[in-house]
């Protein structure tokens, strides 16, 4: 497991305090990310239904999954045996019968059914029908929503789990290297996108990387206009404007890095929209301090790039760490006007001022740690616009550049 036990029992301790704030008894709990943050539970089974349960007057949550992933909590987790609860395999993707069915019904057999029980409403993994089922099966208990309840606790790191982040700049910076060398004209994206996810994976000598949440974003040409598209087979072209966004991923834990590349020499209108970007970026790393808000962090932000002439009307970041598919982000916190969340020491963020223009665009992003006096960034890879061969020979060495 990648922490002591004593470090799993202080955050039920925590989990249970914010239950009694929001006056729940028993907590459902559905994203993996937070499945594994209590538990230790680490398995691709997130594509059927599972669930832990904490209950504010047990010492140990359950888990409830399917029968045949029952070895790999036992494997992953530090409960007991006994609070390990598989459903049989006749319920998984069923017509007649749901796993919420069994979950509820287990639930009714040791005397909880008639409780306030919050929900992850709004979880990728939690489903209407989820939910119709346990109301059905439950009709005395008290719901509620609790979707952000244990994300908000996440947020707030221990030194052990900076420790995971740290580990994980380090194979962003690898994956980000392993990108930009292989990336010139003539080569296809996918070849780059297999390159980056190699580094992803084998991390470094001292320390492998997992799968991260997210797959490479690898917009080219026009397609730098917007930030979510991933690759092609197409061959980069002389003058493509190429972004790159991966994660490196250590334990679960994430550490994102975004930056632009040109095959060739940049037109000046990316080669100014790269140096906004770069300014605002450094400026607002540099004014991060613990005590200021999520929105005072974007004004900083704001007021540099709109110097320029240049807007930005999409957030400027947000909570990151530990998580599963389909994202790395914690779903808490957002640099952006009117969030007041105030920053705290062993916070992450990341940070991704990326300006997305109706033809093309330009990213830079760090993932950021806040300390006592300032941030910490985890990866250490040169903020510019890079340029890349546009055939044979380059036209500036990756290495020349620093990385």
């Amino acid at each position: 497991m990648p922490f002591e036990i004593s470090e799993y029992t202080d955050r039920i301790h925590k989990i249970k305090q914010q239950m009694e704030r929001a006056g729940v008894e028993v907590l459902l709990i559905t994203d993996p990310a937070n499945i594994h943050y209590l538990s230790g539970y680490d398995g691709w089974s997130f594509y059927v239904h599972q669930m832990l349960i904490v209950i504010i007057d047990e010492e140990q949550p359950l888990w409830i999954g399917r029968k045949q992933d029952a070895n790999g909590a036992r494997l992953t987790t530090w409960f007991h045996p006994d609070h390990l609860m598989p459903y049989p395999d006749d319920y998984v993707q069923s017509a007649e019968m749901h796993p919420m069915e069994f979950i509820a019904d287990f639930l009714v057999q040791i005397g909880q059914s008639n409780r306030r029980i919050g929900v992850e409403m709004d979880s990728y993994y939690f489903t209407a029908k989820a939910m119709e089922r346990l109301s059905a099966k439950m009709p005395n208990a008290r719901f509620q929503d609790t979707t952000r309840l244990v994300n908000e606790v996440r947020m707030i790191k221990s030194d052990a789990e900076i420790e995971w982040m740290k580990k994980a700049g380090k194979i962003a910076e690898q994956a980000m290297k392993a990108g930009m060398d292989a990336l010139a004209g003539g080569v296809r994206e996918c070849d780059v996108a297999a390159a980056i996810s190699y580094a992803q994976i084998s991390g470094t000598p001292a320390f492998g990387g997992d799968y991260p949440a997210i797959v490479p974003l690898m917009p080219s040409g026009e397609k730098t206009s917007t930030p979510h598209l991933t690759w092609t087979d197409r061959p980069y072209q002389s003058g493509d404007t190429v972004i790159i966004e991966l994660a490196g991923c250590c334990r679960r834990y994430h550490a994102p890095l975004a930056r632009t590349a040109v095959i060739g020499h940049p037109s000046s209108k990316v080669k100014d929209l790269a140096e906004v970007v770069i300014e605002g970026l450094n400026t607002t790393l540099d004014a991060i301090r613990p005590g200021m808000t999520c929105e005072a962090v974007e004004a900083v932000w704001k007021s540099v790039i709109q110097q320029r002439g240049i807007w930005k009307d999409s957030r400027l970041g947000y909570s990151v760490g530990l998580n599963y598919p389909p994202d790395w982000g914690e779903h808490t916190a957002s640099l952006r006007p009117g969030d007041r969340t105030v920053l705290k020491p062993n916070m992450t963020f990341h940070l991704i001022p990326g300006i997305w223009l109706d033809h093309y665009g330009v990213e830079m992003s760090e993932t950021f740690v806040v300390t006592p006096t300032g941030c910490e960034v985890l990866s250490r890879f040169p903020r510019e616009l890079f340029h890349r061969p546009i055939g044979p020979g380059f036209i500036r060495p990756l290495e020349e550049s620093g990385a």
